[in-house]
């Protein structure tokens, strides 16, 4: 009997809660300053026609279609296009992060990040055409139909980098592409309550306590207690915005009792 195949995303997904709402850019030339007056959100561009040029503040890319473009919403960018209509239509997918740890997520965009969709995960190209589809000639359900398609859009975005990580570089991406260390991050991002020692995690991921340690540095940029401590306080940040007392909130994030929480929260105001 063979095991299970490791779901990497579903619980980062919980995690995550994304909400995608796709719209259409016809502008020849699309530009974006940072706002501080909401929380920042991803920004995912869908470029199906010519060739475009992505002006971000430490880069420029001359991008060919077809090509998901993603970058965050606090970074400034200017996309024009290269060629007539280069732009026309160009989908745009925002994509708001209502569970706790979308912040912890969206470091993984200091940098836009290209997707040539040439030789993409096989769910991109299928919500690439369900998205095309109903732009051409929109039916009943158009809003659910395209609200389903956003959805399939992120979800194959995050299967493509998990798959497709950046070389030389660290983070969540690069840690779930690796098969032991994505065994702990699954386990962290199911139960981020539980009580993750390292001896539990090296049985977890089936290593010994010093590979472990120095793998999932070298992989994710951080230790595997700080990690989780990022989650559990972002956990608990969000608990306490919605109104559970401290007690409830650290119950909820895996602190040890109310002052425990109290003491994480407050070296975040220093």
């Amino acid at each position: 009997m063979t095991s299970p195949k490791l779901d990497r995303l579903s619980a980062l997904l919980q995690g995550l809660a994304p909400q995608v709402q796709l719209s259409m850019v016809s502008e020849g030339q699309l530009a974006a300053c940072p706002c501080a007056a909401e929380p920042p959100f991803l920004r995912i561009y869908l470029l199906k026609q010519g060739t475009v040029q992505l002006k971000t503040q430490d880069q420029t890319h001359h991008i060919q279609s077809p090509a998901l473009i993603s970058l965050r919403s606090d970074q400034h960018f200017e996309l024009t296009g290269l060629e007539p209509q280069a732009l026309c239509p160009l989908v745009a997918a925002e994509t708001r992060f209502v569970g706790p740890i979308g912040a912890l997520f969206l470091e993984e965009f200091q940098k836009a990040r290209i997707i040539s969709l040439d030789a993409c995960e096989p769910s991109l190209d299928l919500s690439v055409a369900m998205i095309e589809l109903e732009l051409k000639a929109q039916r009943c359900g158009h809003p659910a139909l395209l609200k389903s398609a956003g959805d399939i859009l992120f979800i194959g975005l995050l299967r493509h980098m998990v798959t497709h990580p950046l070389a030389l570089a660290c983070g969540i991406f690069n840690g779930l592409a690796d098969p032991r260390i994505a065994k702990v991050l699954v386990a962290f991002h199911q139960h981020p309550e539980e009580d993750w020692a390292l001896d539990r995690l090296a049985q977890e991921a089936g290593m010994s306590r010093t590979a472990l340690a120095s793998k999932f540095r070298q992989v994710m940029g951080s230790t595997p207690g700080s990690y989780m401590r990022s989650i559990r306080l972002a956990m608990a940040k969000q608990a306490v915005e919605m109104g559970k007392g401290l007690k409830a909130a650290a119950r909820l994030a895996g602190y040890a009792n109310a002052s425990a929480l109290s003491r994480a929260l407050s070296k975040t105001k220093n």
